[in-house]
């Protein structure tokens, strides 16, 4: 959700187009959602659109077990809904800017947002104990707002994870819809498309693409014993926590410990060599499989039976959005209420410079999502 310089330039003319839109649809959910779209992209966004369903808010820690959460409170909203967002894989959870940034948007639009930190993640691991936390926010925000089921909206492979909390009893009740953002279908199929490159289709095509090459660091870490000697574990723990954390000198300084094969292992990683590693990155898949059903919704979503949107990078190469095909593919019939791959953003950050056809699809995608949220209210 990083925004460009050259993306919010583009935005002044659709700007002044939902500008006009707004004097003749003043409390249209289409407005409210390119207002929240541009002040995402610029906080200080100008103009009239900018200042549309723009409520002042309320940022507090919220108590949930055994885990930290921040709830995003509007100030002039009687009754808000309620939204749960989710962060990705990444070691500053909660307290990541982009998801605040992100929290802070919504609420302004007076929705009710809860962000509750999802260990697992943080840590660069997709373990079930996640589907519980998800679960457990929307059951507490839930209650929070006197009852009414929340939305839920998972960014990268918490999305997958959130579609999955839908799907079981003790936590359905809660929860209203799903948005998954970037979200996995099958684990075991992404895990492959970072040491293969190829992004299998329902269809039966395959779309090859080059990998993000951190795909490598996050599954040698996640399960760093079946790939480093025990007397190299830690330290390639730690200089591989390191690759994660972006602090690269800080990783070349702890691989100095390492033994020569461990080095030279860790070598591959810092260099995105992939290749050399494959075949051992290939095997450890083949060994973890038994236990992605836990994590991936292919196996979960014949139970779901609240509304779902789907939205994906069209370039996206963490997940593939050949995922967001699967999981549209797997969507009973009824349940799936948009699926939109999109060149406005890459993965779950809004990148490069779309067409007008692109912004006009985003906006109408977060006014189905507003209009969801609404239907709560």
């Amino acid at each position: 959700m990083r925004p460009r310089t050259s993306w919010r330039r583009r935005l002044v003319v659709f700007s002044l187009f939902a500008a006009l839109l707004a004097l003749w649809l003043p409390a249209s959910s289409h407005v409210r959602a390119a207002s929240l779209l541009q002040r995402f992209a610029s906080p200080e966004a100008p103009g009239p659109l900018g200042r549309v369903a723009r409520q002042p808010i309320q940022e507090r820690d919220f108590p949930l077990p055994d885990t930290r959460a921040r709830i995003y409170l509007p100030l002039d909203v009687k009754r808000p809904s309620g939204i749960v967002l989710v962060h990705g894989v990444h070691y500053k959870g909660i307290d990541e800017p982009r998801l605040e940034r992100f929290a802070r948007t919504i609420a302004a639009t007076g929705v009710a947002v809860l962000t509750p930190e999802v260990r697992e993640l943080c840590d660069y691991r997709i373990e079930p104990a996640s589907i519980d936390t998800i679960g457990l926010a929307a059951q507490a925000l839930s209650a929070r707002l006197g009852g009414k089921a929340v939305g839920v909206m998972g960014l990268s492979f918490a999305g997958g994870l959130s579609l999955i909390a839908a799907t079981e009893p003790k936590w359905a009740p809660s929860i209203a819809f799903v948005v998954a953002v970037g979200a996995h279908d099958d684990l075991g199929r992404v895990l492959r498309f970072f040491t293969s490159n190829r992004a299998p289709r329902p269809d039966g095509t395959v779309e090859e693409l080059h990998a993000h090459d951190y795909g490598t660091a996050v599954l040698a870490y996640s399960h760093v014993e079946d790939f480093f000697a025990p007397e190299d574990v830690e330290a390639a723990r730690e200089a591989l926590r390191d690759v994660l954390h972006e602090d690269f000198d800080g990783a070349k300084a702890r691989a100095a410990a390492l033994s020569p094969a461990g080095a030279a292992k860790m070598k591959h990683v810092f260099d995105h060599d992939v290749a050399p590693m494959a075949a051992e990155l290939d095997a450890e898949i083949a060994r973890l499989e038994p236990g992605f059903a836990a994590v991936s919704p292919s196996a979960h979503l014949a139970a779901i039976r609240v509304p779902v949107f789907l939205l994906h990078g069209a370039g996206d190469s963490v997940i593939p959005a050949s995922e967001t095909e699967w999981l549209a593919h797997d969507t009973p019939r009824g349940m799936l209420r948009d699926a939109l791959v999109s060149r406005a953003i890459e993965h779950v950050e809004l990148e490069g410079t779309p067409g007008i056809g692109d912004r006009l699809k985003l906006v109408h995608f977060m006014a189905e999502v507003l209009d969801a949220a609404d239907d709560e209210r």
